[in-house]
């Protein structure tokens, strides 16, 4: 492949600024809004409910809430397809006494529990309970629009794990608390920044954006019409990357978000991969340092050390998969850790199928022999977003004719792109 291709809007950014917004009385615009199967099923669950949601242009969406929220109403087979329905939650506890939620599913990476929200959220006097089908969310200690029985009063929430969803939900619950908030190992990574952009652009003091500690200034009402940038993918950056190391390219990425993607090009060049990085710029947010990343053909070789991902500042979860097909193409021996989830690792192995040399250890190792030439095959996409990118994109380096099938899966978190993957030399058809 060559030329040169644009990073689009944040698929996790689209999706936390979807639900934030429900923070708002007024009217908010987003600009920069990913048109994608997640957003679409996220925009389903929030018009079931009364929100009016209308598409102002390719990117751009206008949000009015209802005066009334009707639960009652949820798009259920919306909700659950996709695990950005409990980010809801942090928002809703400030509308509704109570409500329930379908419990959420999304990609299939073993066991997910959302302990994280639930012990973060009970600081603030919030109750969740599962059922069978449902999480049942009771805001006894939460007024029906925004304020807190203790008023005033400093909470300091220790985050039972540093998840990005969960960092969410409690920015947006602690945003129309009025008092102090201080959330501990909070995560830093670049959706739950964009998230804090956005409350800070509503009015709400947050202290220590893109650190471990964050402190919540919450107001009592947010009322006013507001417009606001979401910025870059630094995932999608990466798959870009990837695609073009895997086929031996030449191919310049613009608008990277660098500071989400620094840990993964030093990566890269201890592997021996040639590249330049330009001068810094801002995304329209004003806030996110955007910068373009030129690739040249290299000869890689293996890392000595694993390769695995950790909580910002390392190697992002969702960017460790694109390691793969480098480590296919990098001289050597690599082994790639995805501690994170049970399952991921084992879709990996799929890329066997093309002639890749990979095996599984455990179900978060795996060790891949670099060096194997790749040959076309018939692989259905598994039931996650990354690994099955990653299969589409080192089908782009056997040669001969690949067939991918099920790829809803890659329409979750990409938006058109067999199309812009074919503006840079790919031959890819979608069958119908």
């Amino acid at each position: 492949m060559s030329g040169t291709i644009q990073t689009n809007f944040s698929k996790n950014g689209s999706v936390g600024l979807l639900c934030a917004s429900l923070l708002n009385k007024g009217t908010t615009t987003l600009h920069g809004i990913a048109r994608i199967e997640e957003v679409n099923r996220v925009i389903e669950i929030l018009e079931s409910i009364g929100v009016s949601i209308k598409w102002k242009d390719q990117n751009t969406i206008v949000i009015t809430p209802p005066k009334d929220f009707k639960l009652k109403n949820i798009n259920v087979a919306s909700a659950v397809m996709t695990r950005s329905v409990v980010m809801l939650i942090g928002p809703l506890i400030h509308l509704l006494p109570s409500f329930s939620l379908p419990h959420a599913q999304g990609c299939n990476l073993g066991r997910r529990t959302i302990a994280a929200h639930t012990y973060a959220l009970e600081d603030l006097g919030v109750k969740i309970k599962t059922t069978a089908e449902n999480y049942e969310i009771t805001a006894s200690k939460i007024s029906a629009r925004g304020g807190s029985a203790s008023g005033g009063k400093t909470t300091n929430i220790v985050m039972y794990e540093s998840g990005d969803t969960a960092c969410e939900n409690v920015l947006t619950a602690a945003s129309l608390i009025n008092g102090t908030t201080v959330i501990s190992f909070a995560s830093a990574n670049y959706m739950v920044q964009e998230v804090c952009f956005f409350i800070e652009a509503l009015g709400v003091k947050i202290e220590g954006i893109g650190t471990s500690t964050l402190t919540v200034h919450g107001v009592s009402e947010i009322n006013k019409n507001i417009e606001y940038w979401n910025s870059e993918d630094p995932i999608e950056s990466m798959m870009f990357i990837s695609a073009g190391i895997i086929t031996d390219s030449r191919l310049t990425i613009t608008r990277c978000p660098i500071d989400f993607l620094s840990l993964e090009m030093e990566k890269l060049k201890r592997m021996n991969l040639k590249y330049k990085v330009s001068k810094k710029y801002y995304s329209h947010n004003g806030r996110t340092r955007l910068a373009d990343i030129e690739i040249f053909p290299s000869r890689l070789k293996a890392l000595a050390d694993k390769i695995h991902s950790n909580p910002y500042p390392g190697i992002n979860i969702d960017n460790l998969p694109f390691f793969v097909p480098i480590a296919i193409r990098a001289k050597g021996q690599t082994m790639i850790h995805d501690w994170v989830y049970e399952n991921r690792a084992i879709y990996f192995t799929e890329l066997n199928r093309l002639g890749a040399n990979i095996t599984l250890a455990d179900p978060h190792r795996v060790y891949i022999q670099g060096g194997t030439p790749l040959r076309a095959a018939q692989v259905v996409c598994p039931p996650a977003l990354r690994p099955s990118m990653v299969i589409l994109i080192s089908m782009l380096a056997a040669p001969g004719t690949s067939i991918l099938r099920n790829v809803y899966m890659i329409n979750r978190g990409y938006e058109e792109i067999a199309k812009r993957l074919n503006s840079i030399g790919a031959d890819i058809k979608i069958l119908k």
